[in-house]
């Protein structure tokens, strides 16, 4: 039987970011909510990424001055609305049946980036069709080199302005949910079919997440990240650092950005959330590179306590998702708004007019 999704396409209504995950829950098909949505193991670091931003409080100035907060910013040199991007999610053709095209409309009339997936169920030159829309290319290295190059020249010829070289996920985290729905991907990947031949990964269609991921290279070096800056041309962003010490490694073999993540609890559970390491990992960086940071973000207060800790931007994940399934490309943007929203008055009743305001704002025990 053929996948059906969604056709939405329409503005959506939002209380809050965590309610959508019920929306999305009751009209979904249920093996591909459950990859989407779920987590490794027991899920304790799915959960605790979100808890973990209770943990700091935001010490508020008042007699600032401030009538209206200004949420623009650059990343590199590219000019956005907002410190919210889109965090590159696999196989969003499982959401909507414009997939990646939708998401990338969408997050451009936010003003943000989009970020495509090795694993996307569009075509890179396809997504990257949407006008006004900056975008990244992530990386899933292969084994072999021939297709890596073959994906970095299209994500090239298409534009990117970066590549996302994702160094978390050399093999599937134990995804329990999955297991239970005996998920496989019921949608073609064409960006694996057009190099089926030489990554051995066939189009996707009908594969286990265990199948997939046996194509990629699962004993990535720190030299790798100087290969993919010579092959692609462009500035590479480590995604899936955790700890301080390879942020320093990252950089010193060429890193151009480092992107704290634990691919929002999907990979090592029992890892610590990204907001408790994102502090000592700022502290090693220095500025040198832009952080991006990811995992757990439902609120604005969560994209200010970020940025006050040391991110130049954060990232957004399954809620895009999420919006997109419920809206399409507007309500992709609806996220972004939303979001928009509450950190516009999260800053304004802080104290802090820009974001380099936020990012100076001292967090409290």
């Amino acid at each position: 039987m053929d996948y059906t999704t969604s056709k939405e396409e329409h503005p959506i209504k939002i209380v809050n970011l965590s309610s959508l995950e019920k929306a999305v829950k009751e009209d979904m098909d249920k093996g591909a909510f459950g990859y989407i949505r779920g987590g490794s193991e027991d899920e304790w670091t799915l959960r605790e990424n979100t808890h973990a931003f209770s943990k700091k409080k935001i010490m508020p100035r008042v007699l600032q001055g401030i009538d209206h907060a200004d949420l623009s910013t650059k990343l590199f040199g590219i000019p956005l609305k907002t410190p919210i991007i889109q965090a590159p999610s696999a196989a969003q053709g499982l959401a909507h049946v414009k997939g990646e095209v939708d998401t990338a409309i969408g997050v451009a009339k936010a003003g943000s980036i989009f970020a495509i997936s090795t694993y996307a169920n569009t075509k890179i030159e396809d997504a990257a069709a949407a006008p006004d829309a900056p975008q990244f290319f992530q990386l899933y290295m292969s084994k072999d080199d021939a297709f890596n190059q073959f994906l970095l020249d299209k994500a090239v010829q298409s534009g990117a302005k970066a590549i996302i070289l994702t160094v978390d996920s050399t093999l599937g985290g134990y995804r329990e949910e999955d297991i239970v729905n005996d998920f496989t991907f019921p949608l073609p990947m064409p960006n694996l079919a057009a190099f089926s031949e030489a990554s051995g990964a066939g189009e996707g269609k009908g594969k286990g997440i265990s199948e997939i991921y046996a194509a990629a290279k699962q004993a990535i070096v720190p030299e790798d990240i100087q290969k993919i800056k010579k092959m692609s041309g462009l500035p590479v962003i480590v995604k899936g650092i955790q700890s301080a010490e390879d942020a320093e490694v990252a950089i010193q073999f060429g890193a151009d950005g480092i992107w704290v993540s634990n691919h929002g609890g999907r990979q090592l559970d029992g890892a610590p959330a990204s907001f408790d390491v994102l502090p000592q990992i700022a502290q090693v960086v220095r500025k040198r590179v832009p952080i991006i940071f990811d995992s757990g973000v439902r609120r604005g207060e969560h994209v200010f306590k970020a940025l006050a800790s040391g991110a130049d931007v954060v990232a957004l994940g399954r809620p895009i998702i999420y919006g997109l399934f419920l809206g399409g490309a507007e309500g992709v943007t609806s996220v972004f708004d939303h979001l928009n929203k509450e950190l516009a008055i999260m800053m304004q009743l802080a104290g802090t007019k820009t974001i380099e305001d936020v990012k100076q704002t001292t967090l409290v025990d």
